[in-house]
């Protein structure tokens, strides 16, 4: 009777209103500094008289992680649920769920396989769990991230609440400005692929000790992986993609960071992004071996030689950012980040896709307030400037290929303001559209203020 009780009230429960809790951060683009944690640098005992996975299923808990699920959205997994239909499966399925999660006899679903392609080249492989599986481990995240985070390094910075990449990029200016004018950048081979599950299981019970929650952990590493219809075990590994992967990575990473602090290393660490800052080369180079060593023989993961390296900050990125030289840094947009936001633009902003540019403004607008909100914080502003000319000066380049024809162009010109012989000199020449936008009469037809009052976005932030 008492069980029916029970589950007839875990299916009520499951009836309220469902808000998101506090937010996590994956890479925060707010900028908006935290109150530096104060890290003890030991781990949290485990608790005999506290049952972890009740916390788990608590209902303020369940309901902050089913908004949060809900609020990421994201693709179904192999079941084909979708995030809309997870609420009224939960109302249906959800006591048989919890007794089996209490009982350590939950069996999660295999992820799905996906791929996307790196900024720089290549794909990156992700495991997308199911959507229960996916508001599950919200769950546990949720907990665990409370009673894990205040032990880890301070300078970590990935994946963790009221810390962003914003913040990691300052303190590596902040080590560089001290004097360590060489940076050890060292980058892992296929990290979320071969972290050792004995490894971080161990590592996870020398904090917790609720088998049931063990047990669950245990099984969403082994669960497998649904590759083109087949189902490959994996027996090493974080698929990146759900919400307990990153807590579990910067786990295994925290012995790193702590080997480290160790030595007195000047670090930052966002998720797999690892810079040392050192005085020297020489000093450097020692760093290297010895650190790669450290990774090899105790975390057992493979140090990636081609991509790693001893050099000037202002030669290595670190999150798309480089850095100036002297004694005052300032933080700049890596190459490649310019590379890469020309592009996008360029693909948005392509005729052949037969948009009027009223039409590309909303997809443009969006990319452009995006982009602005992670390096709109570099401290060389003339690059932000220099890109806002070159959006116009494409912006011009395409309007004088829509207009076409001669006399659609001498008409569009005069009607703008421009002269009838400059206008007719314009039209006459031989250059083609790229050139001709940064012509006088292009600038007279089409000025700054034109796109400021179409509503196109700046790049360059304004007071």
């Amino acid at each position: 009777m008492d069980g029916k009780r029970q589950n007839s009230e875990d299916g009520r429960q499951l009836e309220l209103t469902w808000t998101p809790g506090a937010e996590g951060e994956a890479r925060s683009e707010s900028g908006v500094r935290a109150e530096p944690f104060v890290s003890s640098h030991r781990h949290e005992s485990p608790t005999e008289s506290v049952s972890v996975m009740q916390e788990v299923l608590s209902a303020e808990n369940l309901r902050v992680a089913l908004g949060k699920v809900q609020a990421n959205k994201g693709s179904p997994g192999v079941d084909g649920m979708t995030v809309s239909q997870l609420r009224a499966y939960l109302k249906t399925h959800w006591p048989r769920i919890k007794e089996q999660l209490l009982q350590g006899r939950y069996k999660p679903q295999p992820v799905k396989r996906v791929e996307i392609p790196k900024p720089d080249g290549g794909v990156r492989k992700l495991g997308i769990p199911t959507v229960l599986d996916r508001f599950i481990q919200q769950a546990v995240l949720q907990v665990l991230q409370k009673r894990w985070d205040k032990t880890f390094s301070e300078s970590s910075f990935g994946f963790r609440p009221k810390r962003s990449a914003h913040q990691a990029v300052e303190a590596a200016q902040r080590h560089i400005a001290s004097g360590r004018g060489w940076v050890v950048d060292i980058d892992l081979e296929k990290f979320f692929d071969r972290v050792n599950h004995d490894r971080l299981m161990g590592r996870i019970m020398q904090r917790e000790n609720d088998k049931p929650l063990l047990k669950l952990i245990r099984t969403y590493l082994n669960a497998g992986v649904m590759e083109n219809g087949v189902l490959v075990l994996t027996e090493e590994g974080t698929p990146q993609g759900g919400p307990l992967s990153p807590l579990l990575s910067n786990l295994v990473l925290d012995e790193l960071d702590k080997e480290l602090e160790s030595r007195g290393h000047a670090f930052v660490r966002y998720a797999d992004d690892c810079n040392i800052y050192v005085h020297s080369e020489r000093a450097g180079q020692r760093v290297m071996e010895g650190v790669s060593r450290f990774i090899t023989e105790k975390l057992k993961l493979k140090v990636n030689t081609s991509k790693s390296a001893v050099a000037r900050p202002g030669k290595r990125k670190f999150l798309d950012f480089s850095f100036t030289g002297g004694k005052a840094p300032k933080r700049r947009i890596a190459p490649k980040a310019l590379e890469r936001f020309k592009e996008k633009v360029r693909e948005i902003t392509r005729q052949g896709k037969g948009q009027s540019l009223r039409q590309m403004k909303s997809p443009l607008n969006q990319y452009l307030r995006g982009w602005r909100g992670y390096f709109g914080r570099c401290q060389t502003p003339s690059v932000l400037e220099g890109l806002d000319q070159w959006i116009r000066r494409r912006l011009r380049s395409l309007a004088w290929k829509h207009w076409k024809t001669s006399r659609r162009r001498f008409a569009e010109l005069t009607k703008r303001g421009v002269g009838k012989e400059l206008a007719a000199q314009t039209v006459g020449s031989c250059h083609g559209s790229w050139r001709l936008s940064n012509s006088p009469a292009l600038g007279i037809a089409l000025p700054n203020r034109l796109w400021e009052s179409l509503g196109i976005e700046r790049v360059l932030p304004t007071e």
